[in-house]
């Protein structure tokens, strides 16, 4: 451990300087998570969101994913959510401000290792305000951050590589297993962010320095597999529904609502282009990844730890970019990676221009992040938020009686607190065709099994916002009554 307290005499300063730094860094990281978190109960939303707020509240309420109703998704982030929302209540605020927290320590565990590790001790305070703005500002991060798994998984992934930095330098087991349960707790919590775990296993196998390889493998193979158990247990009660949930759903029917789904993903692939934030964070990391590989001062030990930083945003990356579709938020599971990369990135850069002090290098890149951030909330000033539709669900309210089922989509069950009928708990299995005693097992309704009830008048409400569909179905001629509001249509008084 030292070995990694190099000191640059160029940019060390006194202890009175470093305290002030450590002042401002712990500032900025106060002020970063009070924004944050009146963000996340606020303005945060995407319509995503809506059926992974619909599966906890189902799951609360006592009905099992997989087994009661479609939930393609590993289901631990769900079950969390479900036991918080029992005590606290169904309020979408309650897993926003746990992802929220979540976020903030993905952010506070990333500095704090910079803080700590970064060898060149004038640059750690800065290093770290550099690595939390990178992280804690970055666009996705900070839009998506509250909500779905985004929030648990950046927590596990943080987490798990510093418990794996600790792993590799003692005997002790419990360092490998907690390594191997933060990984857990991010697949277990959404397979987007599964890439992590054999990149974290076998980084600690190579570096392990006291030869206790089976001892390590064994305590992070236990470790990893405990998130899991709800998958386990949800196997063998369905093995056929958790197989469909888990991987058939994925591979051959995910794409349904993206029919050009090459084309769609060439573009995210490459949007990164039009981003002036993943160009910098980009950059940087590339630049600090090329200056570790070149620096023979620096500890080997340490130049590893930096090393499995690029391993993990590679293998992330790779994960996230098969995805078919694929979207430019799955690649916020690497900014914590790409973002300590990006410190040494800066410092190499601040070097080449002879710049003595931080100062400058990371205010231009505060800065350039913050813009980045406030063009992101800019170009989403019109989209929708909780606020509409808990604004749509107290009309439908009002213009429905108690227990009566509706048509709607998933937001508006779960604000409503009405138990949508089988098969409309995701809205978007509707595509998916499946045999009748296949699709009755998986809970799924095809698109005319759907038009069947709404024109059956089973509903004593709909909802749509598509004019083809409130066409298709006839749900003007069906309802006496309907009115405009937030750009949709609400239908009540069956004739």
């Amino acid at each position: 451990m030292a070995q990694c307290l190099l000191v640059d005499s160029s940019s060390s300063g006194n202890a009175e300087t470093r305290g002030a730094s450590h002042l401002w860094l712990y500032g900025v990281l106060l002020l970063y998570a009070a924004v944050f978190l009146v963000y996340a109960e606020t303005w945060a939303f995407t319509g995503d969101e809506g059926y992974h707020l619909l599966a906890a509240q189902l799951i609360a309420a006592g009905r099992t994913p997989y087994i009661d109703f479609c939930f393609p998704q590993t289901p631990l982030n769900a079950y969390w959510n479900a036991g918080w929302m029992r005590l606290l209540g169904a309020n979408w605020r309650v897993p926003h401000l746990l992802a929220a927290l979540f976020t903030i320590g993905a952010v506070l565990l990333t500095a704090d290792y910079v803080l700590r590790r970064f060898p060149v001790r004038g640059w750690r305070a800065a290093g770290a305000l550099v690595a939390a703005l990178g992280i804690g500002l970055n666009g996705m991060v900070f839009v998506y951050g509250p909500l779905q798994a985004y929030g648990i998984c950046l927590f596990g992934l943080a987490a798990g590589f510093r418990l794996a930095v600790r792993a590799v330098d003692g005997d002790r087991w419990l360092p490998s297993a907690g390594a191997g349960f933060c990984a857990g707790v991010a697949a277990a919590s959404s397979l987007l962010s599964a890439a992590a775990a054999p990149v974290l296993l076998l980084w600690m196998l190579f570096y392990n320095r006291v030869g206790r390889r089976r001892k390590t493998f064994v305590a992070f193979a236990l470790g990893v597999s405990l998130p899991f158990a709800p998958v386990f247990w949800l196997f063998a009660r369905g093995p056929r529904q958790a197989w469909f949930n888990l991987f058939r759903y994925h591979a051959f029917f995910r794409r349904l609502y993206w029919p050009e789904t090459t084309r769609h993903d060439l573009e995210i692939l490459t949007s990164w282009i039009d981003n002036g934030q993943a160009l910098i964070l980009g950059l940087l990391a590339l630049g600090g990844l090329l200056y570790v590989v070149r620096q023979s001062a620096w500890p080997h030990a340490l130049k590893a730890e930096f090393y499995l930083c690029a391993w993990l945003a590679a293998a992330l990356s790779a994960e996230v970019g098969r995805a078919h579709p694929t979207f430019a938020r799955y690649f916020l599971l690497t900014v914590p990676f790409l973002a300590i990369l990006a410190v040494a990135g800066l410092f190499a850069l601040s070097r080449a221009f002879e710049a003595s002090r931080p100062l400058w290098p990371v205010l231009a890149v505060a800065v350039l992040f913050a813009l980045g951030l406030g063009r992101t909330l800019y170009e989403r000033r019109d989209l929708d938020t909780w606020s509409t539709y808990q604004r749509l669900a107290a009309k439908v309210d009002r213009v429905t009686p108690p227990n009566a089922p509706i048509f709607a989509v998933e937001q508006l069950y779960f604000l409503t607190r009405r138990t949508p009928p089988a098969g409309y708990e995701l809205s978007y299995t509707h595509l998916v065709n499946l045999p009748p005693a296949e699709a009755a097992l998986m809970h799924i309704l095809n698109q005319a099994a759907v038009k069947r009830q709404v024109q059956s008048g089973m509903f004593a409400t709909a909802y749509g916002c598509d004019d083809e569909e409130i066409a298709d179905y006839g749900l003007k001629t069906l309802y006496k009554q309907h009115v405009d509001l937030e750009g949709c249509t609400i239908f009540w008084d069956r004739r």
